[in-house]
């Protein structure tokens, strides 16, 4: 009894015809002649709405829900969520479906509604958009159910309770591997050209073709074969990219929907990411009044997934920013030459001069030219 009462709502259709029979009761006050109509009135709602929830309720499961979603989600990014209401009526009912959604989207909004068909399956789509990465837990799936009368709704209600994980914006990251494996100049009809030996590694001798730069001419190489022969060189590969990650108060400010730190942490996955699909090695330091996590630069298979589980778990400690002690750190940490990119917010220009004379230390070291 106590799970069909609270599984009973009389619908706004039935509250609006019940006012409409009540003013035909004030009204037969004044004309007696109208008293039998409003009767009769009352007596058909009252007997429509016991067969209106007979059929709702004659039918123990006839409403089946289910939740569908990304394994994990992307912070500030839209993700895709589907539920899937399944029709187990032999007649076509109309569906409010509420779900229960994480605390932390805010959002209490969410109503989403379809006419079904007997026996049929149908799929309501809506997009959640996260702002900040940790655990997000979901609810039920609230399925209000009606005829097409609309007198009553019953609920049904699915224990679909799930736990995602929100992880720094790697939908970003696929977009921008993408427009990094592909070549926008070459695309655009701009002709490639050979590089000199300038900030590039040897790679193969190979026949002079005219229009090679001559300084690349290898004469041992044309001694032994009688003909010319040229050095051919490549970029650089194995360069050192480390990210240098505030996790101190300032990065707490908004922007764009997101914290600074959030953002910092966008931006060097996608980074990472780029690097290492370039042949290069990723590292990251996340740092505030010390150094909390280092991950030395490299290139191992499986890489990124240990820089996307640091940078996952990272939060804002409201200390002041050291970058003495990160100074120390990256000295010892970075033995050779590499691109040292730092995510940081000052609040004031005095704030930013304070720190100064370590930047130009970070700068100037011997071992990271």
């Amino acid at each position: 009894m106590k799970a069909f009462v609270t599984s009973l709502f009389l619908t706004k259709r039935f509250f609006g015809i019940g006012w409409g029979v009540t003013a035909l009761f004030i009204a037969a006050y004044f004309l007696p002649e109208l008293l039998p109509v409003a009767v009769g009135a009352i007596s058909l709602l009252f007997a429509a709405t016991v067969l209106d929830v007979i059929r709702l309720f004659r039918v123990k499961a006839g409403i089946s829900a289910s939740r569908h979603t990304l394994a994990k989600w992307s912070n500030g990014d839209e993700n895709p969520v589907t539920v899937e209401v399944h029709n187990n009526y032999a007649f076509p009912v109309d569906v409010r479906v509420l779900d229960e959604l994480p605390v932390q989207l805010q959002e209490r909004g969410l109503d989403l509604q379809r006419r079904i068909p007997a026996g049929a399956t149908e799929a309501l789509a809506y997009m959640v958009r996260p702002l900040t990465r940790g655990v997000y837990a979901y609810g039920a799936i609230n399925v209000l159910t009606r005829t097409g009368w609309g007198l009553a709704e019953k609920r049904y209600r699915q224990e679909q309770g799930r736990e995602i994980a929100v992880y720094p914006s790697y939908i970003h990251l696929r977009k921008y591997e993408l427009l990094a494996l592909a070549d926008p100049f070459s695309m655009a009809g701009v002709r490639k050209v050979r590089r000199s030996a300038q900030r590039s590694e040897f790679e193969r001798i190979r026949d002079y073709i005219p229009g090679d730069d001559r300084r690349t001419v290898n004469w041992k190489a044309v001694a032994r074969k009688g003909k010319l022969m040229v050095n051919q060189y490549q970029d650089e590969k194995a360069q050192q990219i480390v990210s240098l990650i505030d996790t101190g108060r300032t990065m707490k400010m908004p922007f764009g929907g997101l914290s600074l730190l959030d953002r910092a942490i966008n931006a060097a996955l996608v980074l990472s990411d780029i690097a290492i699909k370039k042949d290069d090695k990723a590292g990251v330091i996340t740092y505030s009044n010390t150094v909390h996590n280092v991950l030395p630069p490299a290139r191992d298979k499986g890489w990124m997934h240990r820089v996307l589980e640091l940078l996952y778990a990272q939060k804002t400690d409201y200390a002041e920013t050291d970058i003495e002690s990160l100074f120390v750190r990256v000295k010892r940490v970075v033995g050779q030459r590499s691109l040292l990119v730092l995510y940081t917010n000052y609040e004031t220009l005095q704030a930013m001069r304070r720190q100064l004379p370590y930047l130009q230390l970070l700068a100037r070291a011997r071992w990271w030219r």
